[in-house]
């Protein structure tokens, strides 16, 4: 899509004009969630996407199995500057409510673990269930549609056509608006901030965007004395910024990656401080004092390696202890290795960015936002859904939530 123009007097059609009630802009997990809704209330809904086909992000998610909610979704799962923003949309339509039209569709899924869900097969499922919602609310969804210039048909009654939007398949006036552009994350799926440039249009304040739910890069002297584990994996908890997080870390070549790190680099800002307890479960201090007396002669890598890999655990006394028979280790280097066992930390390098990011933290600020109807309070008819909005999710499931329940407030009441 293409930059927005500035608001200014419509031109006459060169093309027949399409009257709608409804136009959605993008058609991913929001805005085809919006027109189903929309489109059952008996509103004439048209959705416009520049990509070759919708739902882009919901077919690669989950590894292809599309992790569509969470069991377990409550509003302390988000992040946003007005944490209380997202209550009233995830209230009134729940993962339960999605739950039971994936259950409608009858697409079989399965918890994978801490209440995600996921389809038993694969996720264009959810896009096949969603596209099918549309066709029977008379929802139309046009794709390789780009979007030239939204401007405001200030002198249209009440009931008549508030923006006329200049597209490539020619003019579409509407009485409602909404954008549901998604984020910046993942550009080669043809992510963009094309939504953002609507805010800005309209004068909406934006919050700072970064890339979240992100791996981390490392030093370049950290990543050389971590190199051999690239591929290794361990079940940790991570910290930073007072938020806690208990999952699996990866080692990759650029630097730390995994469920854990994704979560946790949310929270992150460049120079904070990560801290990773690598053996979660056990008192590290008592562990290695109780392995001491028992098995003195054993040397310190091998005791470490029941805990984790043999590489693992050389890598490790190598670079915080050596690996010595356990009877020659003072108490004094015994605690400090365990402290680096349980206290490890680091300050990353950075974050890969949007070319890995699940999400785009930050986005049209809440405060311009209605909580029960997703409308921007100095604009009326305009509303802004889904991943655009200064509301992000944890990993697992929660910004589809969000996607669902933003969209569905929205469907009510364009």
């Amino acid at each position: 899509m293409s930059k927005v123009c500035t608001d200014a007097s419509v031109a006459n059609a060169v093309m027949d004009t399409i009257k709608v009630d409804v136009l959605i802009i993008g058609a991913g997990a929001a805005g085809l969630m919006c027109a189903a809704k929309a489109g059952a209330r008996g509103r004439s809904v048209m959705v416009v996407d520049h990509a070759n086909k919708v739902g882009k992000k919901i077919l690669m998610s989950g590894g292809g199995r599309c992790n569509f909610t969470n069991m377990y979704t409550e509003p302390n799962n988000f992040l946003s500057d007005n944490e209380h923003f997202c209550k009233s949309a995830l209230s009134r339509y729940t993962q339960w409510d999605f739950i039971e039209l994936v259950s409608k569709h009858e697409i079989p899924y399965h918890e994978k673990k801490l209440g995600q869900l996921f389809c038993d097969n694969k996720a264009s499922d959810i896009v096949h269930m969603l596209l099918k919602e549309c066709e029977e609310a008379g929802a139309q969804v046009e794709t390789r549609c780009t979007v030239h210039e939204i401007s405001v048909n200030k002198d249209m009654g009440e009931q008549g056509s508030r923006y006329r939007v200049s597209t490539s398949l020619g003019e579409i006036d509407c009485q409602s608006l909404v954008v549901a552009t998604g984020g910046l994350s993942i550009p080669t799926m043809g992510a963009t901030g094309f939504g953002y440039d609507i805010a800005q249009q309209f004068e909406l304040t934006l919050k700072p965007r970064t890339a979240a739910l992100v791996p981390f890069t490392l030093s370049k002297a950290m990543l050389e004395r971590l190199s051999v584990l690239s591929g290794s994996s361990i079940d940790i908890s991570v910290s930073c910024n007072n938020t806690v997080f208990r999952e699996n870390l990866l080692f990759t070549h650029r630097g730390l990656s995994g469920p854990a790190i994704l979560q946790i680099s949310s929270y992150w800002k460049p120079g904070d401080e990560v801290f990773i307890n690598l053996l979660p479960d056990i008192d590290v201090d008592q562990w290695l004092y109780q392995k001491q007396q028992e098995r003195p002669k054993a040397e310190l890598k091998t005791i470490v390696s029941e805990k984790m890999t043999k590489q693992m655990a050389q890598v490790l006394t190598d670079w915080w202890c050596p690996s010595v028979p356990m009877n020659q280790l003072s108490t004094k280097k015994l605690k400090s290795f365990a402290e680096q066992l349980s206290h490890w930390m680091l300050i990353p390098a950075g974050i890969e960015g949007y070319r890995t990011a699940e999400v785009t933290l930050g986005g049209v600020d809440t405060d311009e936002l209605s909580s029960k109807t997703m409308e921007v309070k100095k604009q009326k008819g305009l509303f802004f859904i889904g991943e655009v909005v200064d509301v992000t999710g944890h990993l697992g499931g929660f910004n589809f939530q969000w996607a669902w329940a933003s969209a569905a407030a929205a469907a009510e009441f364009v």
